[in-house]
């Protein structure tokens, strides 16, 4: 230490570098053990890092139960935003034509009321004729049980069915109540379920560019701008797939009603519609229609349910090579690579609402990798 003389004639002690030798020395382990309040504070600090470890996983798995407890609400939800998205082309067309928004949301809103009422009604009147049919052929069964020249007579005679439902029902009246008492719950969560589908698809159509701007607050200013672009593009692209979906639905519903209608199969407005209902769900659901539809072809005769079998394997081939990827081509431009691997991925994670949100989110991250990462990449 230096000692200098002050104006008043005072020494100062100047304090001087210490030497590396010293830095060296107040650096070793053994000067941090030699100081108490140095060593509580490491202590302490390890102490903050483990309970904020500890903290954020708890919190992490009481968030995961959480999820699994409101899956089902989280699942109608995304359902919900879904048809919202794939509505707002129609609303945004409406709104380029002088439309205000909320009057253009109202609009497309009455205009799916109106297709589900419409669609509902070709499931009633065959639902209602197939129960009456059935009501009115129970008491010809239950005569025909004590015919003994008869085929139901015949199985009576030899297996005693009327015995043995009677015995099962009385034995089983608590379980036939509980059966009858899930299936009303079933019917009442159904119905709270598509209530609820309803109501967020309104809101989520009203309020989507309020959404939207919620989330750019998220944003920097500086990259608002472009985020907001990218935004409307995805946005743009998940609607114009989800069109195109409906528009292949449709093509194949159409197919179904005049094959059958041609054939002379049953329903085929119905079968129809549940046929192009099925083909919204991606890769396997036109499979499922067309084995349904075969099935209920036998009715008429072997020759026609192969026949139907044999038209919804051509169809399916002409839809995957041809309509799909024309529509697919104009809505997302996405590799059938790409667009088959996501909607498996989807469908494995989250079910049938997965296979539905898969391809719109593999073109949201194909555009945010085109449009942020690969050209930052490509500065470097």
């Amino acid at each position: 230490m230096t000692v200098h003389e002050s104006s008043q004639g005072t020494a100062v002690p100047v304090p001087q570098p210490r030497s590396a030798a010293d830095a060296a020395v107040a650096a070793e382990p053994g000067a941090a053990a030699a100081d108490p309040k140095r060593r509580l504070d490491v202590s302490r600090s390890w102490f903050s890092i483990g309970f904020r470890v500890s903290l954020g996983a708890l919190l992490a798995y009481w968030l995961v139960q959480a999820v699994e407890h409101i899956q089902s609400i989280v699942m109608l939800t995304l359902l919900s935003l879904v048809i919202a998205v794939s509505a707002d082309p129609i609303v945004r067309g409406l709104t380029r034509r002088g439309m205000r928004r909320p009057v253009a949301v109202t609009v497309v809103i009455i205009g799916l009321f109106l297709v589900l009422g419409g669609l509902s009604t070709l499931f009633i009147a065959p639902i209602t004729n197939e129960i009456t049919a059935l009501v009115h052929k129970v008491p010809s069964w239950l005569q025909e049980l004590h015919d003994h020249h008869s085929f139901l007579g015949r199985l009576e005679d030899r297996y005693h069915i009327t015995d043995k439902a009677k015995a099962q029902l009385g034995s089983s009246s608590g379980s036939l109540v509980g059966g009858i008492m899930g299936a009303g719950q079933v019917l009442a969560t159904t119905l709270t379920g598509l209530f609820m589908v309803i109501t967020l698809t309104m809101y989520f159509l009203a309020g989507l560019p309020t959404l939207k701007n919620f989330g750019l607050r998220f944003v920097a200013g500086s990259k608002r701008e472009r985020a907001e672009k990218l935004a409307d593009e995805i946005l743009l692209r998940t609607g114009r797939y989800m069109l195109a979906n409906v528009a292949t639905s449709v093509i194949a519903g159409l197919a179904t009603f005049i094959w059958l209608e041609a054939w002379g199969v049953p329903y085929p407005a119905a079968l129809g519609v549940f046929v192009a209902a099925m083909d919204l769900i991606p890769l396997v659901g036109s499979t499922i229609g067309g084995i349904v539809v075969s099935l209920v072809a036998l009715v008429v005769s072997w020759p026609v349910a192969i026949a139907t079998a044999a038209f919804y394997i051509v169809f399916r081939v002409a839809e995957d090579y041809l309509i799909m990827p024309r529509a697919m081509k104009f809505a997302v431009e996405v590799h059938p690579l790409v667009t088959i691997l996501a909607v498996l991925v989807g469908g494995s994670l989250l079910g049938i609402i997965g296979a539905l949100l898969a391809i719109p989110i593999a073109v949201a991250i194909g555009l945010i990798l085109d449009d942020a990462v690969f050209p930052r990449i490509a500065r470097r």
